[in-house]
């Protein structure tokens, strides 16, 4: 008798496989935490941002006032007392210099930050990967060493030039921030694309679709990039949470979102006076972006243990 053995597809489950992955769910959970928050913001903030209400400025959050009586052994107990302030129960995170509402402005600038990082990393893809995969099929060509070459003419020069290039050019604004940021993200996405191409052109299954009268673009979309959707998908992940930080480091030098619009960037900015006697202003934007870069790190993290074949052999 001839048992009949069934080969799994790596695909199968392959979420029930990343729940078991503990990076993969914290980084989750965070990034569904600060994803959730940007989407409500459509809809809904406690405050609105655009109203100031200077009677209300620099209201700290109740938890503050505790931890200004606390007295710390060998710290600066003077600093630490010098953080209480007054309180009000209807602002939780506190209020700024203007008197706008910190949770407010924390959902609404998660959903400034999160889609220029989002709409950058898109900008990559979707130009970076035809790049890789056309010098990946043309290899030695000409078409692959103007890609080739190109990628290394961008990445030549530090992302923050070009910000400040594109910013004296067209003024600063959430727009050429995500030009500025997607145009890194497209030699990225290219160079690993055609590596990733490169070691599947000679794979049989590529040749036999060769052999069967299929040209390069048509094998490029049907049989090479399904093959490294994996690595696109880490990818994606580590260059959102770089996005993100991108969006940040631009906002705080005033390269970035322009006021009114909130972005925690431009929070931090505004706050790098005021640490001293109102820590608040700093602390919680800055929690947020190392929360969300976190979250994202450890996704991709968890997302190449389980795409690699190996680790999940051993987990069988």
């Amino acid at each position: 008798m001839v048992d009949l053995v069934t080969n799994e597809d790596p695909r199968d489950n392959l979420f029930l496989v990343a729940l078991k992955s503990p990076s993969f769910v914290i980084g989750l959970v965070l990034t569904l935490m600060f994803s959730v928050g940007a989407i409500v913001s459509f809809f809904w903030t406690p405050f609105d941002v655009t109203v100031l209400d200077i009677g209300n400025k620099l209201k700290c959050p109740p938890f503050q006032n505790w931890v200004a009586s606390l007295q710390f052994p060998s710290a600066d107990n003077n600093w630490f007392n010098s953080w209480a302030c007054r309180s009000s129960p209807e602002y939780i995170f506190g209020t700024d210099h203007f008197g706008r509402d910190m949770l407010s402005m924390i959902l609404v600038g998660a959903r400034t930050s999160i889609a220029v990082a989002f709409i950058a990393v898109g900008i990559g893809i979707f130009v970076g990967v035809p790049l890789g995969l056309a010098a990946a099929a043309r290899t030695g060509s000409l078409i692959d060493e103007l890609i080739m070459r190109s990628n290394d003419l961008v990445l030549a020069f530090p992302a923050l030039l070009i910000a400040i290039l594109i910013t004296a050019v067209y003024g600063a604004s959430a727009t050429n921030a995500i030009i500025a940021i997607g145009i890194f993200n497209i030699p990225v996405f290219a160079r690993l694309t055609r590596g990733a191409a490169l070691s599947l052109w000679t794979r049989e299954f590529v040749l036999a679709a060769r052999v069967a009268g299929k040209k390069g673009a048509l094998i490029s979309l049907e049989h090479i990039l399904p093959n490294i959707m994996n690595l696109l998908i880490v990818q994606s992940t580590i260059q959102f949470s770089l996005g993100i930080l991108a969006e940040a480091g631009l906002s705080y030098v005033g390269l970035g979102v322009q006021p009114p619009d909130p972005s925690w960037g431009r929070m931090l900015s505004d706050a790098q006076t005021m640490i001293y006697f109102a820590p608040h202003m700093a602390l919680l934007p800055g929690i947020a972006i190392i929360l969300t870069v976190l979250g994202l790190n450890l996704m991709g993290d968890g997302l190449r243990d389980v795409f690699d074949p190996k680790l999940r052999r051993s987990r069988r």
